[in-house]
């Protein structure tokens, strides 16, 4: 066969290959209704696992590789499970006849749980002075006009949403109350106004970004204001999807994040920045990359892109960001002062630690992206 006919046939066979792809996904929301019909839940680890290994198994025999088989395979699942999770969270129809209003929608996470609401059947409102979004209905001036919604999402940036919060508590309004926040610290005024004017208010951390499609893995942490009525309505939200819920006090909430998010965020910007200012280029670096190397870089490139205003505000504004990065900064020390010293055994004790601490943790989800808050 000549070079063009060899091409052709791979146009075909590409084709052919996203038909599949295509059939793959008619059949995955078949399975999507037969689950709901028979309450079977949506992810089925050994199904999975007999998926994968089944593709190994038959690209050895076809000569062809495993790992590329694995990996394609493992992609189509993510994919399925994502097809039947928005089927789930849209048959259930938890919004049929309510109304939410987003207050901050031109956001990335208020565009989000704008769409996600949108899905479970409720009639969305975005408010922001930005102008409309999408499809949605929309007003300028959220504070113009009823607020008699269902459920009200203040998705701004952290700089004003105490302030709103106080400015609803005020309105008292019957519906479910709750913030999106990455920290918790500066928006306390704001929440405590709301939980003494008696209203249902909580506080909601989605621990994924705006592009997630499949909530298998990820974690959404509801903060405990002392309103049980209104904590249970946040959490409803996400029962049709495969999110794991977390609940945890105000205090707590910001401790933790200052390692979940603070930490990672300023071992990526410390790294980067290195980098940036040791004198080497980034194509020579590149040509000398290393498995670990591209990992990290992976990752803190993808830091690197996000907003640095957003950023700031989760090590700025967090009451207990000096605590991790006191940490960070004296692992970094004691580090440096091992290797210096040439302590083999110092050094061993810390790679020794880390194993141990790090040895029960489960891995993350597979396709994970960075978390901006």
């Amino acid at each position: 066969m000549t070079l063009d006919e060899l091409r052709d046939r791979l146009t075909v066979i590409d084709r052919e290959l996203v038909e599949r792809m295509a059939e793959r996904e008619r059949l995955s929301r078949q399975v999507a209704a037969v689950k709901r019909a028979t309450g079977y839940p949506t992810r089925d680890f050994q199904r999975e696992r007999d998926v994968l290994l089944r593709a190994r198994t038959n690209a050895m025999q076809l000569g062809t590789s495993p790992d590329l088989a694995e990996q394609i395979l493992s992609l189509l699942i993510r994919d399925s499970l994502a097809t039947q999770e928005k089927a789930q969270v849209t048959a259930k129809g938890a919004g049929s006849g309510k109304r939410a209003l987003v207050i901050g929608g031109h956001g990335k996470m208020g565009g989000w749980f704008a769409e996600f609401l949108a899905a479970q059947g409720y009639e969305v409102e975005i408010a922001d002075p930005q102008g409309p979004v999408g499809h949605f209905l929309h007003r300028q001036d959220w504070a113009v006009g009823e607020l008699n919604h269902d459920v009200i999402v203040v998705a701004t940036p952290l700089s004003v949403t105490s302030d709103i919060l106080m400015q609803i508590a005020a309105r008292k309004p019957p519906g479910l109350i709750f913030d999106l926040g990455s920290i918790k610290s500066p928006l306390r005024p704001g929440l405590l106004a709301v939980k003494a004017a008696g209203l249902k208010v909580t506080s909601v951390h989605p621990m994924f970004g705006p592009d997630t499609h499949l909530l298998s893995g990820r974690h959404v942490i509801f903060v405990d204001l002392g309103n049980s009525a209104a904590l249970d309505e946040a959490q409803q939200l996400f029962v049709s999807t495969m999110a794991e819920r977390v609940v945890m006090s105000l205090d707590e909430h910001d401790r933790l994040i200052a390692y979940v998010l603070g930490l990672s965020h300023a071992l990526n910007i410390a790294f980067f920045t290195a980098l940036a200012e040791s004198g080497e280029a980034a194509p020579r670096l590149a040509r000398l990359s290393s498995s670990t190397f591209d990992a990290q870089l992976d990752v803190a490139t993808r830091v690197a892109q996000e907003s640095p205003a957003l950023y700031f505000e989760i090590q700025a504004l967090n009451e207990y960001s000096g605590e991790s990065l006191a940490a960070l900064l004296f692992a970094v020390e004691r580090l440096r002062a091992t290797v210096r010293s040439k302590d083999h055994a110092g050094f061993t004790a810390m790679m020794t630690r880390g194993r141990e601490y790090l040895g029960g943790r489960p891995s993350s989800a597979p396709g994970a992206t960075v978390n901006p808050g």
